[in-house]
């Protein structure tokens, strides 16, 4: 069963929290995990997806979420087969950072029969890379560049554009296992240059972190790789 919680009421009138991110190559232990993000009002969502599938069973892993999950689950896709028709929804991510066709439109043509034909809520959201100190798995996977750390006018620039291409959100990535989190001058950057949901994610892994980037003007703080090395929340 779906959510009654839509992806529309989720970024407007829920706007703000934590997003639990999920790889699906990385199962966790989900009765310990699934009684806190089901008890913490400040958890929004949950969502699942990863840059390098293996696990041949995607759509398994949304159901046993789903089973478990009281919150709504949202598919964070690396590609056109993470799709499955029991989630909630899927945040249809553009790489705008980048300069690669394939994760600006190819992945999307390949997946939009498939989105419609399960009924799925799509949210078109500007995906965009930042340095973190090292190459992450989606700037590997996608061969792009990320926007180098500091070069806060470029960063500018891009969340401008997703705004006047009719994004719906900007997600900004540092990347999964990140040692740096996105600097907040250029999260504070992004917050002036739009009134669009704001998601920042990628090395947050203390409360403390976590607290830099909402005061810095995030709308929602993504948790994955402290979720996969403790099991559980912060």
């Amino acid at each position: 069963m779906r959510s009654s919680t839509s992806l529309k009421r989720l970024f407007s009138e829920l706007r703000g929290g934590y997003l639990v991110l999920l790889d699906p190559d990385k199962p966790p232990d989900f009765e310990r995990l699934f009684s806190q993000v089901n008890s913490r009002d400040e958890v929004r969502a949950v969502l699942v997806g990863t840059s390098f599938l293996t696990n041949d069973d995607f759509r398994g892993f949304v159901k046993k979420v789903k089973s478990y999950s009281e919150k709504p689950v949202i598919i964070f896709p690396g590609g056109w087969t993470q799709l499955a028709p029991e989630a909630d929804g899927l945040l249809l991510l553009s790489l705008i950072s980048g300069r690669n066709p394939e994760f600006l439109i190819g992945e999307h043509v390949r997946a939009a029969p498939h989105i419609k034909a399960m009924g799925l809520e799509a949210w078109p959201t500007a995906y965009i890379l930042v340095e973190s100190g090292r190459t992450t798995a989606v700037e590997f996977v996608s061969n792009t560049k990320p926007i180098p750390r500091g070069k806060v006018d470029i960063l500018v620039a891009h969340v401008m554009a997703a705004e006047l291409l009719g994004f719906k959100a900007v997600y900004l990535e540092a990347g999964s296992g990140a040692p740096e989190p996105v600097p907040p001058a250029m999260v504070e950057a992004a917050r002036r240059a739009t009134s669009l949901p704001l998601i920042v994610g990628g090395g947050i892994r203390t409360p403390e972190q976590a607290a830099v980037a909402f005061e810095a003007g995030a709308d929602f703080v993504v948790v994955g790789t402290a979720v996969e090395e403790e099991g559980k929340l912060f």
